[in-house]
């Protein structure tokens, strides 16, 4: 997705090209990209000219979309999962849950935060600290 969004507005970009850059297997990646297409965040395009694109400019993709796309819910335990049917005979009693509930807002409040022309624009600042620091 970084590289995805490193090249927003530049058109199509093939998976090989990705791969390659990114270091990560193409077969693995192929698997990465399918799911994200299928969550909307990815638009592809086969033959020549094909490709992959980000559905959306880099500042409207959250990385808790991309979180919850690949990995599922945000939640550690599935106490604290939304949707979930809780059978736990101490759950209104709970003081362990409510950290795990705590700890689980952090971390979607961080990741929706986070959008990925931030996360390009952190790189870049890496990238040209480290190539001035050698």
């Amino acid at each position: 997705m970084i590289e995805l969004a490193h090249r927003y507005g530049q058109g199509y970009v093939q998976s090989a090209e990705i791969a390659a850059v990114r270091d990560v297997p193409e077969n693995y990646l192929y698997q990465l990209l399918i799911t994200l297409r299928k969550a909307g965040l990815v638009r592809s395009r086969r033959g020549p000219q094909g490709g992959h694109m980000l559905s959306r400019p880099p500042n409207r993709i959250s990385l808790a979309e991309v979180v919850v796309a690949l990995e599922g819910p945000l939640a550690p335990v599935t106490c604290v999962q939304d949707g979930i049917v809780h059978d736990c005979l101490f759950a209104d009693t709970c003081v362990v849950r409510d950290v795990w509930q705590q700890v689980t807002e952090a971390t979607r409040q961080i990741l929706e935060e986070t959008n990925f022309e931030q996360l390009v624009e952190r790189e870049k600042e890496r990238q040209s600290a480290a190539a001035a620091a050698s």
